[in-house]
């Protein structure tokens, strides 16, 4: 059962990167829902991701193909113990979801089913294990450079803005190459830091587009619903209020640049109070603060955090 709350809250779903051997362990062993939703996606993946997510290998978990819907079960599984240890959870006045958690605010705010957001998730990490295969490349963060500053840097070396999450820290995707030429530029123009990502391949670039058709085809074959709760979107930075908005921004997302700094900037705008970090890690939770030092965010991941909001509710 859910019901609308008198102040301004957002729930933000993490992306892939946050993903850890153990995350959403005691979820599983002491909430029947979050257990139901782990359950549910191995049977739709037909094979035991939990035993990965819980018990590794680390290089297995972090697969593409492994790590998305291990996050996306992990955000929807501490969700649904949000629900059930509440009762009557808060319906958010907003969701948004960091690259890959965006599928996880897709399933939170009745676009999709979970079973199709899985289904989409486990094609999406399967086409982009491909994609860095056919082209490899590589991301990195520039730490204390502006949007401007790092577009400069983008034109003289090739790389790609792959996302934005604060006014000073800016991805770059690319070849390895141009992320290296962007390296010296960036350690040139001022950058506090040029950090190498350890990540598969050049997200939220160009060199995503082998596994753009494949996605598509998923993507248009899925049933999407309005959302019951305004989804602010990592391509258009702005409330997507029906499906085929919902849609079009899916077939936008994996080539483009994330807008997190400007996605959370709207909702500020818009009014909100509090922001919740619903899935494992606090990496979203250190962006909200740096965007905006006032802005109240509190992590939910464990049982003891799901207790925790449960009691202040």
């Amino acid at each position: 059962m859910t019901t609308k709350t008198t102040s301004k809250i957002a729930f933000l779903f993490p992306g892939q990167g946050s993903q850890a051997v153990g995350m959403g362990k005691d979820l599983y062993l002491n909430s029947i829902a979050a257990r139901d939703v782990f359950d549910e996606i191995d049977d739709i993946l037909g094979r035991k991701l939990t035993t990965t997510i819980f018990e590794g290998p680390a290089e297995e978990l972090t697969r593409t193909e492994n790590a998305q819907p291990a996050i996306l079960a992990t955000s929807i599984a501490t969700w649904r113990a949000m629900e059930e240890a509440t009762g009557v959870l808060q319906i958010p006045n907003a969701t948004a979801g960091h690259s890959l958690g965006e599928y996880s605010a897709l399933a939170v705010s009745g676009v999709l089913s979970v079973t199709d957001a899985v289904k989409l998730v486990l094609e999406r990490g399967r086409l982009m294990q491909v994609a860095c295969e056919e082209r490899p490349g590589g991301m990195v963060a520039l730490i204390g450079i502006d949007e401007i500053t790092a577009e400069e840097i983008c034109r003289e070396s090739g790389a790609q803005m792959s996302t934005i999450n604060t006014a000073d820290q800016v991805i770059l995707g690319g070849d390895h190459r141009s992320l290296a030429m962007a390296i010296d530029i960036a350690t040139v123009r001022g950058a506090r830091k040029a950090i190498p990502l350890q990540v598969g391949g050049a997200f939220h670039s160009g060199l995503m587009s082998p596994a753009q058709h494949g996605l598509n085809a998923v993507i248009d074959s899925l049933a999407f619903h309005d959302p019951f709760v305004p989804l602010i979107g990592n391509v258009a930075a702005r409330s997507l209020n029906t499906g085929e908005e919902v849609r079009e921004e899916l077939r936008l997302q994996l080539t483009s640049c994330v807008q997190w700094n400007n996605t959370i900037r709207f909702m500020l705008d818009d009014g909100i109070q509090s922001f919740y970090e619903i899935g494992h890690g606090r990496i979203l939770s250190g962006m909200v603060k740096r965007i905006d030092r006032g802005a109240s965010i509190t992590s939910i991941g464990d049982f003891a955090s799901v207790l925790a909001y449960a009691s202040a509710s």
